[in-house]
């Protein structure tokens, strides 16, 4: 099969990953084989090519937002069937026995292991995962709608969850790219006013079409006190801008794996009145569960672009430059192999 490997992490201009021709993996006992139909570029996947995450499998293959079929069955998989369209996510595994999983925070289990980083993921032909860890995908969106969902848009569930944001609150967006236009549709279906701030002119366009109340310059001013707020962008310099603008009381959560170093934080100006700052820490089943049936239920839709698997080097540089509003999709347009 075809895949991209992280062979010399550093900067995606120059050209980390390669393209290379390697066997199609063989599902182990409780594992699937999934044809990759689309996979969603992920900001995340930008970190493990640049090497601001350590590298975990040398040469891995990259992506996590992954929509496909089922092509084999790894012993003892009984609930699933060949055919079977299926969608694999950033959390790839657990231990299912430490304090943190038995407490139902399974994200937080210190044995966690990573699609796209810890095993090969989608941008490839064919990857594999754990069938416990395999979603079940709606049956009327289509594939490449569907890849976003499966990280930047549980992860901006889980991001907001984190927020506490009121009924009816003020939620301010630091950053507009694939997970936070699709954390602001939620938002807004559950009532929340929600204002944008973010550096890309495009991004402000979408904001206001998707029906944010404002949409302006990350360092700018909000135009009223938020309850809650969430740091998208990997940019530290944001936080103590963002701890300003949230009233008393308010909550900011940071989503991205990755972040910046973070100026000092003035006590007074930017974290009395009892405002918190939260981390958000990749995901639990739960949260992937609960995302997709909310997105189905409210019609939750990502903004696409999309790109065949052999570009995915260039679809990164273009996440990196911004040059697309929304979330980029890998299609693979190769033919399956028998």
């Amino acid at each position: 099969m075809h895949a991209w490997e992280a062979v010399r992490p550093g900067p995606i201009e120059q050209e980390p990953l390669r393209f290379v021709e390697k066997p199609v993996p063989v599902p182990r006992a409780g594992e699937l084989l999934v044809h990759v139909r689309a996979c969603g570029v992920c900001r995340t996947d930008l970190h493990v090519a640049e090497g601001d995450l350590p590298v975990h499998l040398p040469g891995v293959t990259p992506g996590h937002e992954v929509v496909g079929v089922v092509a084999a069955l790894g012993e003892d998989v009984r609930a699933y069937a060949l055919g079977d369209r299926v969608g694999v996510a950033w959390l790839r595994g657990t231990d299912g026995t430490c304090r943190y999983c038995l407490r139902g925070a399974e994200n937080l289990c210190p044995a966690s292991e990573y699609t796209g980083w810890d095993a090969d993921g989608g941008y490839a032909e064919y990857t594999t995962v754990p069938a416990d860890f395999a979603y079940r995908l709606p049956g009327d969106l289509d594939d490449v709608a569907l890849a976003p969902l499966l990280c930047a848009g549980i992860i901006g569930y889980r991001a907001l969850l984190r927020a506490s944001l009121p009924p009816g609150g003020r939620l301010g967006l630091y950053g507009f790219g694939g997970s936070a236009h699709l954390c602001a549709q939620l938002a807004l279906a559950q009532g929340a006013t929600v204002h944008v701030l973010t550096r890309d002119p495009a991004a402000r366009r979408l904001a206001l079409v998707l029906g944010a109340a404002s949409a302006r310059g990350a360092y700018e001013e909000p135009p009223e006190p938020l309850d809650s707020a969430i740091l998208f962008a990997p940019v530290g310099d944001l936080v103590p801008v963002a701890l300003r603008a949230l009233d008393r009381g308010g909550v900011l959560s940071v989503a991205g794996i990755h972040l910046s170093d973070t100026p000092p934080l003035h006590y007074e100006r930017e974290l009395f009145y009892e405002k918190e700052l939260r981390s958000v820490t990749s995901n639990t089943r739960e949260d992937g569960r609960a995302f997709l049936a909310l997105a189905a239920r409210h019609g939750v839709r990502a903004t696409t672009h999309t790109y065949p698997l052999s570009r995915a080097q260039e679809a990164l540089q273009d996440l990196k430059a911004g040059r697309f509003d929304g979330a980029a999709v890998l299609v693979n347009d190769m033919p399956p192999r028998h």
